[in-house]
C-alpha cells in the first residue's frame, strides 16, 4: 500500500460517502485536520522546540488508512523558550504518541492517544494520559468543516500522591477521564485555514484527590481551545501559529508555538 493516501475527511467532502480513490504520488490536503500522510516537522514556542514525525501504515484494508504519530515537545526551554524559569526546564516536558485509523467510505476516524507529562503536579510526579476517542467529519458546510470527538481514557502517574496526603510509591492507576470536543476548520483562501478546537475534559471515577485536582486546584474538569492559523507555502509545506489556552489560563498566558510541516 502507498504511504500516500487520502483522508478521510478529504473523500468526504468531495465524494461524498463513496469510497475514495487515491494514487502513488497524491499529495494530501495539510489544511484537513484528519488527513493521513507521511511527514515531519518542528515547532518554535515559549517553552523551547518541538519535534513531531508521522509516519503511514498498512491497515491491511483497502478501505482504511493509518498513521502513527510521535512528537517529543519543550526541548531546550530554559535556553530557547521566553516563559519564566518556573515554567520551562532544558529537558524535554513531554512526549505524545498518537495512532489514527480511518475509514474512507463514512468518514469516521479512530484514535489512540497517549500523552507522558514530566513535570510535577498536584496528583503525581509525573503523568500519563491515554484515551481512546471517536471523531466524525461531517458534510462541509460552506467554508466551513466540523470534526466533532468522543473518548474516554485513563489516568496513570508515578508517586501518586493520596487523599491522605502519602505517596503510592512507583507507578499507578490514578483514574478515569472523559472527553468530547471538536475540530474545527476555515478555509480563508487556497492556501490560509483557520483551526479551532475545543476540549471539555472531566475525571469520572478515581481517588477524591485525582477527581478533585487532576486538572488544576479544586479542578475535576476542564474546557481548553486551540487556535491556528496557517499557510500553505507549497503543496507539501506548510507553517501554522498556534496558541493553547484554557479556562484557568487566559490566551497571552497559554503556550505559543510557530510550527513548521513537511509532507513527504
Amino acid at each position: 500500500m502507498s504511504t500516500k493516501l487520502i483522508s478521510q475527511a478529504s473523500a468526504v467532502a468531495i465524494m461524498g460517502l463513496s469510497v475514495a480513490t487515491w494514487a502513488d504520488d497524491d499529495v494530501q490536503d495539510m489544511s484537513d485536520p484528519l488527513a493521513i500522510y507521511t511527514q515531519v516537522g518542528a515547532g518554535f514556542t515559549d517553552k523551547g522546540i518541538n519535534l513531531k514525525v508521522g509516519q503511514t501504515y498498512d491497515t491491511g484494508d483497502p478501505t482504511t488508512a493509518g498513521m502513527n504519530l510521535i512528537e517529543v515537545k519543550g526541548i531546550y526551554g530554559d535556553t530557547l523558550g521566553w516563559r519564566s524559569d518556573s515554567k520551562t526546564t532544558n529537558s524535554v516536558d513531554s512526549f505524545r504518541i498518537r495512532n489514527f485509523s480511518t475509514n474512507l467510505t463514512n468518514g469516521r476516524a479512530v484514535q489512540l492517544d497517549a500523552t507522558v507529562n514530566l513535570k510535577q503536579s498536584l496528583v503525581s510526579e509525573y503523568n500519563a494520559d491515554v484515551s481512546y476517542s471517536f471523531i466524525q467529519a461531517l458534510p462541509k458546510m460552506g467554508r466551513f468543516n466540523f470534526y466533532p470527538l468522543a473518548g474516554a481514557g485513563v489516568s496513570m502517574g508515578k508517586n501518586a500522591i493520596e487523599d491522605d496526603a502519602s505517596v503510592d510509591s512507583g507507578y499507578s492507576i490514578m483514574g478515569f477521564y472523559g472527553l468530547v470536543g471538536m475540530y474545527s476548520k476555515l478555509t480563508v483562501t487556497d492556501k490560509i485555514w483557520i483551526n479551532y478546537n475545543p476540549f471539555w475534559l472531566t475525571t469520572i471515577s478515581g481517588s477524591d484527590n485525582y477527581e478533585d485536582n487532576y486538572y488544576g486546584p479544586d479542578n475535576g474538569d476542564i474546557l481548553t481551545h486551540e487556535f491556528a492559523v496557517s499557510y500553505q507555502i507549497s503543496p507539501r509545506f506548510n507553517v501554522r501559529y498556534f496558541a493553547n489556552w484554557n479556562e484557568n489560563v487566559d490566551f497571552a498566558e497559554g503556550d505559543q508555538r510557530i510550527e513548521f510541516n513537511y509532507q513527504l
